[in-house]
């Protein structure tokens, strides 16, 4: 029976970032479910990167976690994390007063921001419908993540300090043994000192199997779907588009446009799959804000955001399991909090000092915790 003092139940976007800090100073087991690493949430992200627009808490998260993708560690990726892509946010004829306040109030802290009239609107995003767009502005605190090598990092750097990554291998008859945890896994059972629940839209079911009560993480979806761009227009320029009251969004992707009518519907935790409704959803806003024609839909998805009730991030060790770690309910914004969610989660479980960037920001892990949600 191989031994660890960490098995990780889990193996996304936050499974492995706390893997990446951890593994250097504790020994640490990731276990997925499925045939691959984020399969799920991590690998149907639109992959975009803001320091606006969320709540305040994850606003903070986000320019902490900068820091890292601006300069990771060396050997951590080939390639630059961020690609800035700018983004434009619009209104139409009755949104026009809500897009001024939304304005007004970003560029109080964002003088980056420009407005727009529809005209420069139009000429910096050729595709827009001069008989939909109303109003606009442009930010350029845009960013495409690169995801794959962002993961990549992460499971190098945890497997150079002796992670075990087991795939295809769900968590089977957990029981204590002493003061441990015996888990059987496709490699063989394991012992561990300590279970950390990175499991996704499955996290309250993954507590429950471990005697843990439920906090209410719920999964939702959204879907997304590409479509052709018309010839002459360059996807690699392109702005992201988002509608003021985040109705819909659109961004280029793999050379085609992409379209999400930002659904957010309750689900059960699955490999969700597009609904045909949200899939003509987003086909409508295409053609409603653009002069894209949709002929075909190249390819539609769905992926599961996965919420506690207050929309925060759940970060820290059960009230009544010191052996049992919560890292979930991240959102729609696990792939672009990671870095400061993984050093954090690594900080708890070691005992060490908060990661610097909290203090700098005034940001308080406590926030966080899981206590907060426990009856």
């Amino acid at each position: 029976m191989r031994e660890f003092d960490v098995a990780i139940i889990g193996g996304g976007i936050a499974g492995l970032s706390l893997a990446y800090f951890l593994a250097p100073h504790r020994s640490v087991a990731v276990i997925e479910r499925e045939d691959g690493l984020g399969y799920h949430s991590t690998g149907r992200s639109a992959a975009e990167f803001v320091l606006r627009y969320n709540a305040p808490e994850v606003c903070e998260l986000a320019a902490i976690s900068k820091v890292f993708f601006d300069r990771p560690p060396e050997g951590f990726s080939d390639v630059a994390l961020l690609k800035q892509r700018g983004g434009v946010m619009i209104a139409n004829a009755e949104k026009t007063a809500r897009l001024e306040a939304v304005f007004a109030e970003e560029s109080a802290v964002n003088p980056d921001l420009k407005r727009l009239t529809v005209d420069e609107a139009i000429a910096l995003v050729p595709i827009l419908r001069r008989d939909y767009v109303a109003g606009a502005f442009y930010d350029p605190n845009f960013w495409d993540i690169e995801v794959d090598n962002l993961m990549q990092g992460y499971l190098r750097g945890a497997r150079r300090h002796g992670a075990a990554i087991i795939e295809r291998s769900d968590v089977l008859a957990p029981h204590r043994k002493d003061d441990r945890w015996v888990l059987a896994t496709s490699a063989g059972d394991i012992s561990t000192k300590m279970i950390v629940n990175a499991a996704g839209g499955w996290a309250d079911p993954v507590a429950e199997l471990f005697g843990v009560a439920p906090i209410g993480i719920v999964p939702h979806r959204r879907t997304a779907i590409t479509v052709d761009l018309p010839d002459g227009i360059d996807a690699l320029t392109l702005p992201e588009i988002n509608e003021i009251d985040e109705d819909f969004y659109m961004k280029p992707e793999g050379g085609r446009l992409l379209s999400s009518p930002a659904d957010a519907t309750p689900c059960e935790p699955a490999d969700v799959q597009p609904e045909e409704i949200d899939v003509a959803w987003a086909a409508h806003y295409v053609e409603e804000a653009t002069t894209v024609p949709v002929r075909r839909v190249f390819k539609s998805w769905a992926g599961m955001r996965s919420f506690a009730p207050d929309r925060l991030p759940v970060i820290g060790f059960a009230r009544e399991r010191p052996d049992f770690f919560w890292l979930a309910g991240q959102g729609g914004y696990g792939i672009l909090t990671s870095p400061a969610l993984g050093a954090l989660a690594a900080s708890l479980i070691v005992g060490t000092a908060t990661p610097h960037g909290f203090e700098a920001a005034g940001l308080d892990p406590s926030k966080f915790s899981p206590v907060r949600l426990e009856a």
